[in-house]
């Protein structure tokens, strides 16, 4: 059973560097070294990280997460979120909640430039949460949406954590982004809904408060400016690689070159906002290409150990039917959303699941939405989810009990559609199957 020691050994170190507050993508490279050093000896040891990590940073298929990134952040740059939410307050009327329901629709479409769940949550709560407060929403409306919509930023494409899960998961990148629409428009759907009951329901969580009349022109003015651009963007992106025309990479800088013709029609292409959003893609990019380097690693290692041969064995011999082999899978990932970022589960959990999900006969693309959504929960779940602190910076006098209760509703409405997509594959798969070769 040398190989349980070997898993052994791995866990309780990660665990002991993560206590002592190291870096989770340093903590695995050091670890790897480590291990590469103890299974293929002194130099041969230290070839083999170099070439891992040779190989795994020139893969062509990773040209799509920078390129992602960047057109993400000249659109974020240029200053577009807080008009898109001031376009979409113009459209909403009387409709019970109408606030909750403006943050879930101004979450689906920051999700379009931020791609970050944390991104997302802070650019909600600092531009709406002031506002809700002062028409007299209680947080129950107003942490509770914004927590929810900020999940929305990894589940509408294009997604970078999205393209980080196929990439190190060996599913496609084009299939997944296109996989992850249906069931993140209906997470979108699902909490609007909730908001409009809940707000009928219960008035006073959410008073109904007079409202400007505006004109269809000045609306359409508003939304021609500000929302349809950025649509035709998306659209553009998505439909390029849904119809087989490009691949994800030409697709990525067709949408930069359109992130850079929106910022210069609105007169913000400065040398300023390109070198910001060189500087945020570096930065983001560096740190996925270090979690990229160190997770093929892991694979590698975890393969040469036998590792992985003997757990694919155990789940073949094992009595338990899949399904509660896939809820354990999608319940540790849940648990380490309370501790960790996205990218760092990814990089500890799939060179695991994804040898098991194929010994199971799981549809990689279903798998890895239901793991993309799981991730998303645990990032809003208390006690320690990290975007529960994210909203306690925004708003530093609401208690953290605020935080966990108005979090709740929600984190079961996203259990019930994981329960959904369980039971209908078909919502993570009818679209990929639809895509042209």
């Amino acid at each position: 059973m040398e190989w349980v020691q070997t898993l052994i050994i791995i866990v309780v170190g990660l665990f002991l560097l993560l206590l002592i507050r190291t870096p989770v993508a340093i903590a695995f490279t050091f670890l790897n070294i480590i291990a590469a050093l103890y299974l293929w000896g002194g130099d041969a040891g230290l070839i083999q990280v170099t070439k891992s990590i040779k190989s795994s940073v020139t893969s062509f298929s990773l040209v799509p997460i920078p390129l992602f990134i960047f057109m993400g952040e000249i659109m974020f740059q240029c200053g577009l979120a807080p008009r898109m939410i001031e376009t979409l307050d113009k459209w909403f009327g009387k409709v019970p909640g109408r606030l909750g329901i403006m943050t879930v629709s101004g979450g689906t479409l920051l999700s379009t430039l931020t791609g970050s769940s944390m991104g997302s949550t802070a650019i909600l709560g600092s531009t709406l949460l002031p506002q809700m407060r002062q028409k007299g929403y209680k947080h129950q409306l107003t942490i509770g949406p914004i927590l929810a919509s900020g999940v929305l930023a990894a589940m509408i494409p294009p997604s970078a954590i999205g393209v980080l899960l196929a990439s190190i998961g060996g599913i496609s990148i084009g299939g997944f982004l296109i996989a992850i629409i249906i069931p993140g428009l209906l997470m979108a759907a699902s909490i609007g809904a909730y908001v409009i009951i809940r707000a009928k329901l219960q008035p006073e969580l959410a008073p109904v408060y007079e409202v400007e009349s505006v004109s269809l022109s000045e609306k359409m003015k508003y939304t021609i400016i500000y929302i349809l651009p950025l649509g035709l963007i998306i659209f553009l992106v998505i439909g390029l690689i849904f119809l087989g025309i490009a691949t994800p990479t030409e697709s990525a800088a067709m949408g930069i070159l359109g992130s850079i013709i929106l910022a210069a029609f609105h007169r913000k292409l400065g040398m300023d906002t390109l070198k910001k959003s060189l500087i945020g893609t570096i930065k983001i990019s560096g740190r996925i290409l270090l979690i990229i380097t160190g997770s093929r690693l892991f694979s590698e290692i975890l393969s040469f150990s036998g590792v992985t041969r003997n757990l694919v064995k155990v789940i073949e011999n094992v009595q338990f039917a899949p399904i509660y082999i896939l809820l354990i899978l999608l319940g540790v990932t849940l648990i380490l959303g309370f501790f960790m970022d996205g990218l760092s589960i990814l990089m500890v959990t799939l060179p695991i699941y994804m040898p098991i999900a194929a010994t199971l006969g799981f549809d990689p693309l279903w798998f890895g939405v239901l793991i993309l959504i799981s991730i998303e929960i645990g990032f809003i779940s208390p006690p320690f989810g990290l975007g529960l602190f994210v909203m306690k910076s925004v708003t530093p006098e609401t208690s953290m009990r605020q935080i966990y209760t108005a979090a709740l509703p929600f984190i079961a409405i996203y259990l019930v559609v994981i329960a959904f997509i369980i039971l209908f594959p078909e919502v993570a798969t009818w679209l990929p199957s639809m895509m042209s070769e």
